[in-house]
């Protein structure tokens, strides 16, 4: 029986490190943002960010855990040249919550613990993989951000399962505002699997697809062996994503090798009920139960508000814009239109200068023919990419996209590619209906995207159906 459980390492969104003043903005020039604390240099002194432990309340509460009245900190040894001061302050004997559950798709994942760490310093390998580096470059901007580590039951039964979860959880820290999944690195996974009795971990896999690979290929791995009457070892192994193949890093560690014990340059923290009671009181509706909503309120399609609700921010806009236009002409509009120029950039709706107002100009656009669903997508992206985003019943004139709808225009165009296209044509009329397509789409581009193309079916029909 294949067992699975994880530990899932989240970068919180806060302005400074877990325990000093710097920046938390580890994706820059290497090693600017670091000081004495970050650094480990002999007599530095941590001190707790207050904001960090708020998000992670937010974290252990949307989890259904415990938070005990008092959880501290503990110095984890080792000697890796990530770790400069040759230990992590991190979360042993008094983890900051316990006991929590999580349900995907009707199985209950339990969350065996939470706790508070200091992330290590950036490695990147150069010239081959972990197992095959020639050298190593360490960048200590990312040691001391943040992180809130979640440890699971090895309650999940397969590769898939793992992938939900993980999709499932990153989708509930966005929407908690703790997380931003377009941070390279900003959830990392160490994943246990077993098939036998030995449990064997791959460490440090970023992507939840890569998870899913990874875990695939030990099932696969151990398997064999297993089959082959060899021993599995009990190991730690990385994920090689370039051969998608897992490699023997070490002897799995036992947690008395670390040497655990508590850091008393920190104290004791103490939860108090009121303040508990408040995080609870402002935790979000998150992505599950907005798609319900959207579905029995608004009577949306499920597809649409899943696509609407991937992300926090596209799901508020929603909200907003269904304020003043249909929400049957807004879903298509969010679910496709959207987030098709949006993907199209590799863009996120915060990272763009596109207002409620802007989407809502477009869409009242739509709902009055103005102009086509094409054209709103031709101006979308003209917005989205703009610095400064023009208003866009301007940007329309400007861009000359207005809707073409009359016979009088449009037959010229259509008769045009009818003649530039007569293959098509005898195709079309030996039954092979799918040619009708083809025109569609010629006569689109002929017009830009303007032409009103149940008009165009309709002449295109009339024109192609004449013998």
């Amino acid at each position: 029986m294949t067992k699975i459980g994880l530990e899932v390492h989240v970068q919180l969104l806060t302005d400074s490190k877990l325990f000093c003043g710097c920046p938390n903005r580890f994706m820059q020039e290497p090693n600017t943002y670091v000081c004495e604390t970050c650094l480990g240099f002999p007599g530095s002194k941590p001190n707790l960010n207050a904001k960090a432990l708020d998000a992670a309340i937010k974290v252990a509460l949307s989890l259904n855990c415990t938070l005990p009245e008092r959880s501290w900190f503990a110095r984890k040894t080792y000697f890796y040249p990530d770790m400069s001061k040759n230990f992590q302050i991190t979360q042993y004997e008094a983890p900051f919550a316990v006991d929590g559950l999580l349900e995907i798709d009707g199985k209950k994942v339990r969350i065996t613990r939470i706790q508070l760490e200091e992330d290590p310093a950036r490695l990147t390998h150069a010239g081959g993989s972990i197992t095959e580096a020639k050298y190593v470059f360490i960048d200590y901007n990312r040691s001391g951000t943040p992180l809130c580590e979640i440890v699971t039951e090895p309650d999940l039964e397969n590769p898939e399962q793992a992938r939900k979860f993980l999709q499932l959880l990153s989708s509930m820290m966005e929407y908690l505002g703790v997380y931003d999944s377009s941070i390279e690195g900003s959830m990392r996974i160490d994943a246990n699997i077993s098939v036998g009795k030995s449990r064997v971990e791959i460490k440090n896999i970023s992507g939840f697809k890569d998870v899913e690979k990874a875990l695939n290929y030990e099932i696969i791995r151990q398997r064999g062996m297993i089959k082959r009457g060899a021993a599995v070892a009990r190991e730690t192994r990385a994920w090689d994503e370039a051969s998608s193949i897992t490699r023997s890093l070490r002897a799995k560690e036992e947690a008395e090798e670390y040497g655990y014990i508590t850091e008393t340059d920190l104290p004791i923290i103490t939860l108090d009920k009121q303040k508990i009671q408040a995080a609870k009181s402002g935790l979000p509706e998150f992505a599950s139960k907005r798609i319900a909503r959207y579905v029995k309120d608004l009577e949306i399609e499920k597809e649409l508000a899943a696509a609407i609700v991937t992300e926090p921010d596209l799901a508020d806009a929603f909200e907003q814009a269904i304020k003043v236009v249909d929400p049957a002409f807004a879903a298509p509009f969010f679910a496709k239109t959207l987030k098709k120029v949006l993907n199209y950039d590799n863009l996120r709706l915060r990272n763009t200068k596109l207002t409620v107002q802007h989407i809502v100009k477009l869409i009242q656009l739509i709902e009055r023919q103005a102009i086509t669903e094409r054209a709103a997508e031709l101006l979308l992206r003209d917005m989205t990419t703009n610095p400064r985003p023009q208003d866009p019943e301007e940007l329309l004139q400007r861009r000359g996209l207005v809707r073409i709808a009359d016979e009088q225009t449009l037959l010229p165009i259509i008769n045009k590619v009818i003649a530039a296209n007569v293959e098509a044509v005898v195709d079309y009329r030996a039954g092979r209906a799918e040619t009708f397509e083809f025109f569609v789409g010629q006569v689109m581009r002929a017009t830009q995207g303007r032409a009103d193309p149940a008009v165009v079916r309709e002449l295109l029909k009339k024109r192609l159906d004449r013998t």
